[in-house]
């Protein structure tokens, strides 16, 4: 059978390099939903993990995101996390799990994949890719090849990465 429908074409990716534990991505916060909500299926937002050494629980942090994305919920935990820096800071690796029951997530699991650490691979490589291409806070973002980072301010940084993903769609158009 033939199907004669246009392809549709792939969608642009945003690599967003972030911190679960950082103020400064929980401000951005309202941006990515924003561009999530301006762009749907064609923009490929993704988390890249950059934890720093400053925030104790940051590393814990990313490998349970890593397990709810595992689990199907990827951005609902980052969005719930990143919602409550201030408790994450508090509660360690029990609130992490905390997170994941209300959510409806298999807690145990959660717990679990933080004692065998089966995510700390990716964790250390989104943070290897992250310093080759010279990233040094968070949030920092990548689109189209052009770095823009957003650890002093956001101002400006959704409009920057609006005018960039358009140009990419309608180049592939």
């Amino acid at each position: 059978m033939n199907d004669s429908s246009p392809a549709r074409p792939a969608p642009v990716v945003l690599d967003v390099w972030c911190e679960l534990q950082c103020p400064d991505c929980r401000g951005a916060l309202a941006d990515l939903r924003a561009l999530r909500a301006r762009y749907g299926d064609r923009l490929e937002l993704r988390l890249r993990h950059f934890p720093l050494e400053k925030h104790k629980h940051a590393f814990a942090a990313a490998q349970a995101a890593e397990e709810a994305a595992e689990q199907g919920s990827a951005w609902p935990y980052i969005e719930a996390v990143l919602g409550r820096v201030e408790e994450l800071d508090r509660g360690g690796e029990a609130f992490l799990v905390e997170i994941a029951r209300e959510l409806g997530l298999d807690a145990e699991e959660f717990d679990t994949a933080l004692i065998d650490g089966r995510h700390i691979l990716i964790v250390d490589a989104d943070q290897a890719e992250g310093k080759a291409i010279g990233v040094t806070g968070t949030p920092t973002y990548v689109i189209g090849g052009e770095r823009l980072d957003g650890g002093k301010s956001q101002d400006g940084l959704r409009e920057r990465i609006e005018e960039i993903a358009d140009r990419l769609l309608a180049e592939q158009a």
